[in-house]
């Protein structure tokens, strides 16, 4: 019971984080996202040490565990409209696959970068 309470207060601190990102963007008529706004701020109060992550870490993991339900609509929706994708499928295709493979190794490279770098704190 309390192992619920704790993910719920975590992931209602990244909520408000979300919606203290929001506003800014509201406030000041900015065009990126409340949300990367308030990514960035979360990602400042860790880099900080305001925040420490294991004040969010059990609501992250339940989060990213179940992260692959946020892309059924998605999916379905494709579904609705696949007469838009008619004609172009195998162009979409091909983009999907380019900018994965871009995805995974600019993402591969750089956490090989960054543990090389931990690495060498460490020594």
């Amino acid at each position: 019971m309390i192992r619920i309470l704790v993910v719920i207060i975590h992931i209602a601190f990244l909520y408000i984080i979300f919606r203290i990102g929001t506003w800014i963007q509201e406030a000041l008529h900015l065009f990126v996202p409340g949300s990367v706004i308030g990514l960035l701020l979360l990602f400042l109060l860790l880099l900080t040490g305001i925040v420490k992550v294991n004040w969010i870490k059990e609501g992250t993991e339940q989060l990213i565990k179940h992260l692959p339900l946020v892309f059924i609509p998605v999916t379905v929706g494709i579904m609705d409209y696949f007469s838009l994708f008619h004609g172009k499928g195998i162009l979409l295709v091909i983009i999907v696959l380019l900018s994965t493979i871009l995805v995974k190794l600019s993402s591969g490279f750089t956490s090989q970068y960054l543990m090389k770098g931990r690495e060498r704190e460490h020594e």
